[in-house]
């Protein structure tokens, strides 16, 4: 899975339409093995943005879970930490 997206499911506060969409973007984005499409494919590109975002929000909506939601600060953290952890090779 791409790196960019991120999980977007049992936070508090939950997921925004805006973050929502951003991940549908890096999705659709991944798939396409494009950042930008042409003129001529901008417009399926552009639904297959929509269709995701739609999707991804239905999922996030609907999922169930008995674990307490997480913190995004938390997350971000540890999310931080990782990156230190990798890129600090032979430091």
């Amino acid at each position: 899975m791409c790196r960019n997206i991120k999980t977007l499911a049992n936070f508090a506060p939950p997921a925004t339409d805006d973050e929502i969409r951003a991940s549908a973007l890096q999705f659709v984005r991944k798939l396409s093995g494009t950042t930008r499409p042409s003129r001529a494919n901008e417009a399926a590109f552009n639904r297959a943005v929509d269709e995701v975002t739609t999707a991804a929000d239905r999922l996030i909506a609907s999922l169930q879970t008995t674990a307490p939601p997480r913190n995004r600060d938390e997350e971000a953290r540890k999310a931080h930490e990782r990156g230190v952890k990798r890129f600090a090779r032979g430091a």
